[in-house]
């Protein structure tokens, strides 16, 4: 990693940022550290998270790894439209959420985790499908985000891949590990703050220093005409289409989004969604033309990695002042990712593994608190071990969007549908899946009938997306016109053509097959399901003040510092 034309920091000076940037948030965690710690506290504050830490930390969350080295891809890749691509695709994975998380708040007041609410609805099977699918996306998370330490760390300084993946493993685990999701969205805000402060800084420097916005323009002559169109189909088959497919995925499956929906002050969810995706898409449009710029240079990443090229950029252009605040500002931001990862993985193992399956609702706060720290080590350990990999950051996102793809409908219809069944939810997901693997990885040659057979639910997948998104905003009737209308669509058009993307083909084929099966399964049941009785079978675990007591609307609604 030694190239002369890279700056370099010493392995000193790094070690020295490294400790200060860990060192000074331990120190920040240790404000509000309890000698007993609360259970409920310690996975979602007691679900009293004012609306400026709500969003800061919302928007912290998804600022990650990926939304620098994905987005700067995206834009190296695609072109002028790969950045739009990432950052708005990314931002209304918060924003979609909202609508329906206002419905899991309703039923499930005081749940800890979405499949909480899932368990009181369908009982384990159905519970635990949705907690695997979760743990499998946090500790890809994880993974992704020790992946992007080890090549910083990597390109500037001395030190290797593996050393940058243990410091900042350990670094995360040492700050999350006792106070758990308060501490991460404490520093949420403190890093959301510095990442904002710095980024505003970067961005245009980095601009300036390769010869400013006319060297940028001129540049784009070297672009192909598909990298120079801001409309350019392969971008929009290739990333656009998948990350809008996996908008809902997310919003749906990703426990670190759910967790802050249980955790902030009911009232204040829709300012704190509404700011969470404003924010985020801002930041992260911003950062992936770096990548554009990298394009326009004729830059060509490290080693032929892609994860190399924003450190590869900064450390070519910038003076050291500014690469140590880009340092910071990637620690930071792949770091407030890290320790939400760590906080839901613990608070899926905690709540749904022990709380609804191994104590049967009869838990031992003592024990949930001991069985969430372990979860953190091992999950930091299992993620340092998989980063050692150095796996492309973007495929892993695509990957396991797509498959939370399966989860959608099931998880949505049976929070509004009172027919759907247990049976139904477990089989359409396992099926979906399946066939997901099959078009994904084409286990079939997809031609012929297989190919039309697929492109077939991919367009049923693909109504069913526009469906729930206008459903979801717009209520039941013009969802389910939009959803015709887009489903008949995809079958004109998709026909013959869309098994040639099989990224897209196989994530709408997840929507498709699990919505039929589910649909399908839940009408020939004659049984009717009580959606009262959700908000009598999830709880809290400790013993205080019940958290559906909450103020009027628009009176006072208590702020973050009133739990500690």
């Amino acid at each position: 990693m030694n190239d002369p034309d890279f700056y370099q920091f010493s392995t000193l000076t790094v070690l020295l940022l490294l400790a200060a940037f860990y060192g000074g948030t331990y120190l920040l965690t240790l404000k509000i550290r309890k000698p007993q710690e609360d259970t409920d506290a310690y996975m979602v504050s007691n679900h009293r998270i004012g609306f400026g830490m709500g969003a800061a930390s919302m928007t912290a969350t998804w600022i990650w790894a990926a939304s620098f080295y994905a987005a700067a891809t995206s834009g190296y890749t695609y072109g002028v439209s790969g950045p739009l691509h990432y950052g708005l695709w990314g931002a209304l994975m918060i924003l979609f959420i909202y609508p329906f998380g206002r419905r899991f708040r309703k039923l499930a007041p005081n749940a800890h985790t979405l499949g909480e609410l899932i368990h009181a609805r369908h009982g384990s099977s159905s519970q635990l499908i949705l907690a695997l699918s979760n743990v499998m996306g946090s500790v890809i998370s994880l993974m992704v985000n020790f992946t992007a330490a080890g090549a910083l760390v990597a390109v500037l300084s001395p030190l290797s891949f593996q050393a940058g993946v243990i410091i900042a493993g350990v670094g995360v685990l040492g700050y999350t590990l006792w106070s758990g999701f308060r501490a991460s969205v404490l520093t949420d805000f403190a890093q959301l703050v510095a990442l904002m402060a710095i980024a505003v800084v970067i961005i245009p420097a980095v601009l300036f220093a390769m010869g400013g916005p006319g060297a940028m323009v001129a540049g784009l002559d070297n672009l192909t005409a598909e990298q120079s169109n801001l409309f350019s189909m392969t971008a929009i088959l290739e990333q656009g289409a998948p990350f809008f497919v996996a908008v809902l995925a997310y919003a749906i499956g990703n426990q670190t989004i759910s967790q802050r929906l249980f955790a902030v002050n009911e009232s204040h969810i829709k300012p704190t969604f509404i700011t969470a995706t404003v924010g985020y898409g801002a930041i992260v449009i911003g950062l992936g033309m770096i990548g554009l710029m990298a394009l326009t240079l004729g830059v060509e990443p490290m080693n032929g990695d892609m994860n190399n090229l924003i450190p590869q950029m900064v450390s070519s252009y910038l003076p050291p002042v500014f690469i140590g605040l880009f340092f910071i500002l990637v620690i930071g931001s792949l770091s407030s990712t890290a320790d939400s990862d760590l906080s839901a993985l613990s608070a899926i193992i905690m709540a749904d593994v022990y709380g609804k399956n191994i104590a049967r609702g009869k838990a031992d706060p003592k024990r949930m608190l001991l069985i969430g720290r372990l979860t953190m080590v091992v999950a930091t350990m299992v993620g340092i071990v998989f980063a050692s990999f150095s796996l492309d950051i973007l495929v892993m996102l695509v990957f396991v969007g797509a498959l939370w793809g399966a989860i959608v409908f099931p998880v949505i219809a049976s929070c509004f549908w009172d027919r759907v069944t247990n049976a139904a939810f477990t089989t359409s997901v396992l099926v979906a899946m399946v066939l997901f693997c099959i078009a994904r990885f084409e286990l079939v040659p997809l031609a012929g009938g297989a190919g039309l057979f697929f492109e077939i639910l991919a367009s049923i997948g693909g109504g069913i997306i526009i469906a729930l998104m206008v459903f979801g905003f717009c209520g039941r009737r013009l969802g389910a016109i939009a959803g015709v209308l887009a489903g008949l669509a995809m079958l004109v058009f998709a026909t013959g053509f869309l098994r040639d993307y099989t990224v897209l083909l196989a994530s709408l084929t997840a929507y498709g097959a699990s919505t039929l099966v589910c649909t399908l399964m839940s009408l020939a049941s004659p049984q009717r399901f009580d959606f009262d009785t959700i908000r009598q079978r999830v709880g809290n675990y400790d013993d205080h003040q019940p958290t559906d007591e909450r103020p009027a609307r628009g009176g006072a609604a208590p702020g973050f510092a009133e739990q500690y």
